[in-house]
């Protein structure tokens, strides 16, 4: 899938429901990057398309 609105409202859902690990990322474990993709993946039952989560999960956690 490569709807930006989809994915960014995703983004949003996987960041809100992880509030703990998005402070955790924040401070400084960046290999909790990669939890968000698998939990942006699932939230999209893997029709995603992982170069535009990645970027949009960039765009968010900076």
């Amino acid at each position: 899938m490569t709807d930006t609105g989809a994915i960014d409202a995703a983004v949003d859902k996987v960041l809100a429901a992880n509030a703990d690990k998005l402070a955790d990322y924040k401070a400084g474990k960046e290999k909790l990057f990669g939890f968000f993709v698998g939990q942006v993946m699932k939230a999209m039952a893997g029709k995603g398309n992982p170069a535009l989560v990645n970027e949009a999960l960039k765009r968010k956690l900076s």
